[in-house]
């Protein structure tokens, strides 16, 4: 329980998109609940990493050590009306992407924090692993997260010797492979909600899990598009995936924009693209399982740049494919999938949630939680710029934050307008975040849009404060 009697204070620039995003939340006291608008507005405000960073004043710092330690409150409620919010969105949309992927979060030097593990192999790493289910539409704009599960992995097994044999004897319930099962089943719970959408469950090669295909079979309300690790056979081809992919003709070609990676730049690469159906047999060790009925898809780059491998991109998906055209669709969605990289680097990087210092794993992850929805809110403000630029500005920033924003951008051109559509509003953001906005530069990215909210927090809040000194 809080122990104030008073509820917390907003902040001047508490945005309005706080309080519709946790619109559902529910953690049994009215208080509680303005407090974790207050620690969401907070988050989005000051990215640093620890909490006396992100809150400005002792009391709202020890309110949320309070609210993070209470054990009224946890984890999956906090996330839950962002969960409902993202339903709602889902529900306007023909078809959507549901991706999922898991990100190492390091607190090497946090000896202090209980129910931390291994993340690396054979190294003295310390932290725990986060693994989303985000949402976005098939235009790429961020709807929101659908499920977030937290682990750690135990000192004395990982990297123990004959590891992977003892694991591999074990059933899916008991791996870590259950993750990505468990995303499947939290999007075919929210199928039945959007009974108008199409829901496509997205991952890369960890996620070639024979499990997961049989599930998705068996239950038929969300479809599968799945990078392929295993080089499977295939009954009645009498060879394996790949060799019989290899032997499918390319009729068709698409182009798609590689993403940086490292110190490889990014490009744009064409696919020869093909297709067939398959029947992929159950693994050696579940020979007793059922083979299943799929369809498969490849996708090579015909001319890569010198020196840097060829893209081979080999898909295996519960979508009927019957024709090129719903081929060269399957890889455009699957490209999509990077987003969720973005997203764990808008949390690492913007966030700061590896800078965060707390005694146990659950209290990490009730601020991680929270970070999650912030997190969310950037790359949905930077896609829907690119997606519907003559979007109205007032409907994702206040008056107050425009009409700094305007005052800021005539310090540059007196030809200045205040903002009316998201677009212009984001790139000057944008622009107050380091984006140069040259021709060369392309469109903003999630960093520095991220980098800009706060400094325009910073310029809203010293306006208002002037403000109040100026009735006075």
């Amino acid at each position: 329980m809080l122990n104030s009697n008073a509820s917390p204070q907003e902040s001047p620039s508490a945005s309005q998109w706080v309080h519709e995003e946790l619109a559902t939340l529910a953690l049994g006291d009215k208080r509680r609940n303005d407090r974790v608008a207050l620690m969401t507005a907070q988050f989005a405000e000051r990215p640093g990493g620890s909490l006396p960073t992100v809150f400005g004043n002792s009391a709202d710092l020890k309110g949320a050590y309070r609210l993070l330690a209470s054990e009224a409150v946890s984890a999956p409620a906090l996330l839950q009306p962002h969960i409902d919010a993202t339903v709602k969105r889902m529900q306007a949309q023909a078809v959507v992407f549901a991706l999922q992927d898991t990100t190492a979060l390091n607190y090497a030097n946090h000896f202090g924090t209980e129910g931390l593990g291994p993340i690396v192999n054979r190294s003295k790493s310390r932290g725990y692993f986060l693994h989303t289910t985000f949402v976005v539409s098939s235009s790429g704009v961020a709807l929101g997260s659908l499920a977030a599960q937290t682990f750690n992995r135990s000192a004395k097994e990982f990297g123990a010797r004959r590891q992977s044999q003892v694991r591999n004897k074990k059933p899916i319930v008991d791996k870590e492979s259950q993750k990505w099962l468990n995303s499947l089943r939290a999007c075919e719970q929210i199928a039945t909600q959007c009974p108008q959408t199409r829901i496509i469950n997205i991952g890369d090669r960890e996620a070639d899990i024979y499990e997961l295909f049989a599930q998705a079979l068996e239950n038929r309300r969300v479809d599968l598009l799945i990078r392929v690790q295993h080089n499977r056979n295939v009954s009645g081809a009498d060879q394996r995936l790949w060799p019989h992919l290899d032997r499918q003709p390319s009729t068709g070609e698409l182009c798609v924009t590689v993403p940086r990676s490292g110190v490889r730049a990014a490009r744009t690469a064409t696919l020869a693209i093909g297709f067939c159906s398959v029947t992929v047999s159950a693994p050696c060790l579940k020979a007793d399982q059922p083979a299943l009925p799929l369809w498969a898809v490849v996708a090579r780059e015909l001319q890569p740049p010198p020196g840097q491998k060829p893209i081979v991109w080999r898909l295996l998906t519960t979508l009927p494919i019957a024709t090129i055209a719903q081929a060269i669709e399957c890889v455009g969605w699957y490209t999509k999938r990077w987003l969720i990289e973005v997203l764990h680097k808008v949390l690492k990087s913007g966030c700061e949630v590896e800078g965060r210092q707390l005694q146990t794993r659950e209290r990490l992850d009730k601020a991680l939680m929270l970070s999650l929805i912030v997190a969310w809110r950037v790359m949905h403000l930077m896609q829907e710029s690119r997606a519907q630029p003559p979007a109205s500005a007032h409907l994702h920033f206040s008056e107050m934050e425009l009409k700094v924003l305007w005052h800021q951008s005539r310090r540059h051109s007196t030809k200045a307008k205040p903002p009316e559509t998201l677009a212009q509003a984001v790139h000057w953001i944008a622009r107050l975040g380091g984006f140069l906005g040259r021709k060369s530069d392309g469109v903003p990215g999630p960093i520095t849009l991220w980098r800009g909210l706060q400094r325009l927090h910073d310029l809203t809040e010293g306006f208002a404060l002037l403000q109040d000194v100026g009735n006075v």
